[in-house]
């Protein structure tokens, strides 16, 4: 195969006779996005999604490895990915999400948010010829024509059960268990302590980066084959796993890890500092659908810093960079704060450049000390320490160490601290016979049999992994329910209680 890439040419003026080059040297095209200062004043998604005729010239590079696959194994839920691609480039979209809706719930979700340059795309081997095929930009292209042309495609279902299931998420693994357990015959009951379906899909990630219509399709579709939600229930406050235990025959637990940890620095708890959810909440779902607490903006001001350098950091900057430029404050600066370098940023380069673009500031090698407020317990400044790296620590990244001497202060009207999410304690806590793990997640016997100690509850994605991505909360969700749907058959299958209960504690 000759290496040598040709002069690049430009994808949309492409002669598509796959003859004319080998596909590897089919040049990348740029996905079209929003211009960056326009996108500042809006919520709507940044990237534009690719046209028909980008569409089949992207998936014209996929060279067709053999099998194993490198981008299908690469992929947490196993997407037959060449397939999907060569539907694309025979013009056929409709059947290429249908590829990709055999291995995945959420295709048009995880088209766009998933971190495709360490999962399918980081395992391309076009990537040693040129840029890896836009796999993630392909998959939400199709996804999205089907919905806007066709719609979702309906589901058989399988004859009731008389098996009634309630699942606790509104997240991705639990509409992902949810769906599956309905095809095959159960009757199922979603709840979440938020009014709206889509859990975190809709509160936590801004529309720049997921159309909140999308996740509306979906729970409308998921309604359509007669799954039920309920929201604004908090479980183990308004209803116990006890209680839901009484009328289900199972329950899942796919509450996720959305407690965001603390900084545990003197003057946390002044006004003007958020935890990130909060922050991102409040300020990218409209009021309506906000719970009754958090029925406002969150504050802003010509200065505004997030302390973190993951994925979420950088959507709390870009929503507060947008709420400063409609409400007032077009010239406000707002700056990260990282306390290593940007190598050992654990979020995304795409994210990054994205804030850039949009005029955010980033400072590295540096930690807070404290946060410091007025007379009236609002924050206004915040004390940082000087950082440098030294050896390794146990994530596998240069371990940050304070410089003597080397502290300043610096402005700050409203903090957000974006330090990473952990699971909500009072689950465990509200759950008897439900055992956690030293990080305070819950122990499940494994991914493939997700029942936890106690009988019929089963547990699987972040609540479980520790807060990780939508599609590996969406592979373990199926998992999930492929066990659950094993483990009421055999329930159905035995009336006698005393048997039963000697085959559940020698796990048959």
């Amino acid at each position: 195969m000759n290496h040598e890439l040709p002069p690049k040419e430009d994808p949309n003026t492409l002669d598509l006779d796959p003859d004319r080059y080998e596909r590897a040297n089919i040049p990348a095209g740029e996905p079209p996005k929003q211009d960056p200062v326009k996108r500042r004043r809006n919520f709507n998604e940044v990237f534009l999604g690719y046209d028909e005729k980008q569409a089949v010239v992207e998936a014209l590079r996929c060279i067709h490895c053999p099998s194993p696959e490198p981008c299908i194994l690469g992929c947490p839920v196993h997407n037959d990915i060449p397939r999907a691609l060569m539907f694309i480039e025979q013009g056929d979209p409709v059947a290429g999400a249908n590829v990709f809706r055999q291995t995945n719930n959420l295709p048009e979700v995880c088209g766009r948010i998933c971190p495709q340059e360490v999962l399918c795309e980081g395992a391309c081997t076009v990537a040693g010829y040129d840029k890896p095929v836009a796999i993630g930009k392909l998959e939400a292209y199709c996804s999205d024509y089907q919905r806007n042309h066709v719609g979702i495609p309906s589901r058989e279902i399988a004859p009731a059960t008389g098996k009634r299931v309630a699942v606790i998420g509104f997240g991705p693994a639990g509409l992902a268990v949810a769906e599956e357990l309905r095809v095959l015959g159960h009757e199922i009951v979603v709840y979440d302590a938020w009014p709206r379906p889509g859990g975190l899909m809709v509160y936590g990630i801004p529309g720049f980066k997921l159309s909140k219509r999308i996740i509306d399709q979906k729970v409308a579709h998921l309604e359509s084959l007669g799954i039920r939600f309920v929201g604004d229930t908090l479980v183990g406050q308004d209803v116990t796993v006890d209680e839901l235990l009484q009328g289900n025959d199972a329950v899942f637990l796919g509450v996720g890890a959305t407690h965001g940890n603390p900084a545990r620095l003197p003057g946390e708890d002044l006004h003007g500092i958020y935890q990130a959810t909060e922050f991102l909440v409040r300020g990218n779902v409209p009021v309506e659908d906000l719970p009754k607490n958090m029925r406002a903006l969150p504050e802003f001001g010509p200065r505004i810093a997030v302390i973190g350098g993951g994925d979420t950091a950088m959507d709390c900057v870009r929503t507060a960079k947008r709420l400063q430029t409609q409400h007032g404050f077009p010239d406000g600066d707002v700056t990260v704060y990282y306390r290593r370098t940007e190598n050992e940023m654990p979020g995304r380069a795409e994210e990054r450049m994205h804030a850039r673009q949009e005029g955010i500031q980033f400072e590295f090698l540096v930690s807070p000390v404290r946060f410091i407020g007025d007379t009236n317990g609002h924050v206004r400044q915040i004390e940082f320490e000087k950082m440098r790296l030294r050896a390794r620590d146990v994530s596998g990244r240069p371990r940050p160490e304070p410089i003597p001497g080397s502290n300043y202060t610096v402005e700050a009207q409203v903090v957000v601290l974006a330090l990473g999410y952990k699971v909500d304690p009072l689950l465990l806590k509200a759950t008897p016979g439900v055992t956690g793990t030293k990080w305070g997640t819950v122990h499940v016997e494994n991914e493939d049999d997700p029942m936890t100690a106690r009988p019929g509850v089963f547990a699987a994605g972040d609540d479980v992994r520790g807060a990780d991505l939508v599609v590996t909360a969406t592979a373990a969700g199926r998992k999930a329910a492929y066990a659950m749907n094993a483990w009421l058959k055999y329930n159905s299958a035995r009336t006698d209680i005393k048997t039963r209960r000697v085959l559940e504690t020698l796990r048959v």
